[in-house]
């Protein structure tokens, strides 16, 4: 759509410009009347641009006297015997209006007609119109196919906080470290990591000061796994070579039964005198749970022992087949690459060399240590009829730490007086204990150090004001209402999928979420109604009198700094599962939500302070 400029009152189209226009009216300055017998017609000066050869055959078979020009009509005899200046002036488009485009009608002497017809005349410029940018109105869609990508490309958490800060500084994020003297500056956008497995990430508003408040987001980046044990070499058993592993929180459930399994983390590479972690990703099928046969009976039945019969089998060695010197546990090798009393000798010695080999590693003994896990190597994808779910591994909770990430980087801190921060936290899956974890000091002493870069007067003061001008959204993955199960939720919490993230309540504080909190999400969501293809609904969950809720970081951290908070979480399905499923519109409705969070809250706020 064009926008018409400010000194025109009608549109001037192309079709006017060439189109032949009616008879003119005579203007009221000409009080002179046309003597000459010959019919005067002014024509639009362009009209021979169509139909040339056509038009002027046609005008000198219906009047003789007209003579062939190069589309101006000669001047009438009376006018020119007459002696007056007056020029006379039409419009490119009839009828004649002061208000539309004119221009000078002087008439030149006839010449001679071309042969071909002349090309038309150049157009006069008019001024150029300035035309409204017309945006299509974002969809959550948009966010589908990378958040599935993201989800197959990290598999572990290493991996998963290392693609969160390469997104980070690609959207001009410095990274931080808490070693070091911080200079910090209104409108700066920062981020932190600790231990490689959690990260805070930030934004000054160009308007803060200390003591402000700062919008929150806080959630988990780790998932249920099975670590390798710190010695995972285990004995040959009937020509199967294992691995050592230990559950991750719920991992080794029974949903890993029959799973391929590939193997990632992080490891320590000593080089030229220094340290490196490097990541690595073996992303195919390496180990495997396998299940025992129905028809073994009641061994096949359960109850399982995770740390005998759900080892998993990642190759096979039958060297010793029918060996006079096999015993009944099979032979205990020790590796040796990398030489006695290294790292590598500890581990399986073919895992040493595949690992390595990723790595670019030609020295075994210069792997000092590693962490890693295993992982279901099936990607993450689009299911159902009109692929309105997706399928993928460690939903819980790289769902929403990937949302929040991505409202994040959608904001800017211009025009504003808070701070913005997203905080994604390790070993919630086990407590948070650990000081990666939320119940460390993490994010109270990044809040800290914030408000001391800009404070000038007692820091103590200015953190327990910013405190009280704060607001953190608890975000974890809700329970999406099972249709197979009903009778298990409460039938007005019963959170749906591709509708919005659902705000989780619990009478015994296992959840933050209260009435004023409630309303302030509410507020900030219903800001922007309106201004997105679909709006993210806030849903709400209970768990039933009977059930037990889980737990978020939202209490830990809330009762921590005294920061008012709510838990609010993107549904999902087959939670704590290897595989669970959510829809394909929630990873973008979660960020729509967390957006307008993070945008909205400093007006919000304003709304109830007292």
């Amino acid at each position: 759509m064009t926008k018409n400029h400010p000194s025109l009152r009608k549109t001037v189209s192309t079709a006017d410009l060439y189109s032949e226009p009616p008879p003119v009216p005579r203007h009221a300055s000409l009080s002179r009347a046309f003597t000459t017998t010959a019919p005067h017609r002014p024509r639009n000066p362009f009209a021979h641009a169509q139909s040339y050869p056509a038009q002027r055959l046609a005008r000198l078979q219906a009047d003789p006297r007209e003579q062939p020009t190069d589309g101006f009509a000669r001047r009438p005899a009376s006018i020119q015997e007459s002696g007056h200046q007056h020029n006379h002036r039409h419009n490119i488009a009839a009828p004649y209006s002061s208000n539309l485009i004119e221009i000078n009608d002087e008439y030149d002497e006839p010449r001679e007609q071309q042969s071909p017809p002349p090309v038309p005349p150049k157009i006069p410029e008019i001024p150029a119109f300035e035309k409204e940018e017309v945006r299509e109105k974002e969809g959550p869609e948009k966010y589908t196919k990378p958040f599935t990508d993201f989800m197959t490309a990290n598999p572990t958490v290493f991996h998963a906080v290392d693609a969160v800060a390469k997104d980070l500084e690609k959207a001009g994020y410095k990274k931080l470290s808490e070693r070091d003297d911080w200079e910090l500056e209104q409108g700066g956008k920062y981020y932190v990591d600790r231990n490689g497995s959690s990260l805070i990430a930030f934004s000054i508003g160009d308007g803060y000061v200390a003591g402000n408040g700062a919008a929150i987001v806080a959630g988990h980046i780790d998932a249920l796994t099975a670590k390798l044990k710190p010695v995972s070499n285990l004995r040959t058993k009937a020509g199967y070579v294992q691995l050592g592993v230990a559950p991750y929180a719920g991992g080794l459930n029974e949903t890993w039964w029959d799973r391929d399994l590939g193997i990632g983390g992080r490891v320590l590479v000593k080089e030229n005198g220094k340290i490196a972690t490097k990541l690595v990703k073996l992303d195919w099928p390496i180990a495997r749970i396998p299940t025992l046969a129905p028809h073994f009976g009641a061994a096949a039945q359960g109850p399982f022992n995770k740390e005998t019969q759900m080892v998993p089998i990642v190759g096979l060695d039958n060297s010793e087949f029918r060996s006079s010197s096999k015993t009944d546990e099979g032979e205990f090798k020790t590796s040796v690459l990398g030489g006695e009393g290294t790292f590598a000798a500890t581990q399986p010695a073919r895992l040493v060399k595949a690992i390595s080999e990723e790595l670019g590693v030609r020295d075994y003994s210069s792997i000092v240590n590693w962490e890693l896990e295993l992982f279901d190597v099936q990607p993450a994808q689009l299911g159902g009829l009109g692929k309105e779910f997706i399928f993928a591994g460690r939903i819980d909770d790289k769902l929403c730490s990937w949302a929040a990430v991505q409202a994040l980087l959608n904001t800017s801190p211009i025009d504003s007086s808070q701070i913005k921060i997203v905080a994604l936290f390790d070993d919630e899956e086990v407590g948070s204990l650990l000081r990666q974890g939320a119940r460390g000091n993490f994010l109270p002493t990044i809040v800290e150090r914030i408000v001391d870069s800009f404070a000038t007067k007692a820091v103590r003061s200015l953190v327990s004001r910013t405190y009280a001008n704060s607001f953190l959204v608890s975000s974890d993955v809700i329970h999406a209402v099972n249709p197979n199960f009903l009778n298990a939720y409460l039938e007005n919490h019963s959170p749906r999928l591709n509708i919005g993230p659902a705000v989780s309540a619990d009478p015994n504080a296992h959840m933050t979420t209260d009435a004023v909190s409630t309303a302030i999400l509410q507020r900030c969501v219903d800001k922007d109604v309106g201004t997105r293809k679909q709006d993210p609904k806030l849903q709400v969950f209970q768990i039933r009198n009977d059930s037990r809720s889980g737990g978020t970081v939202g209490p830990m951290l809330s009762a921590a700094t005294g920061i008012r908070a709510i838990d609010c979480g993107i549904p999902q399905l087959s939670m704590h599962s290897i595989r669970a499923m959510t829809g394909s519109l929630d990873p973008g409705l979660g960020v729509f939500a967390f957006q307008s969070f993070l945008e909205r809250f400093e007006s919000v706020d304003a709304e109830f302070k007292v």
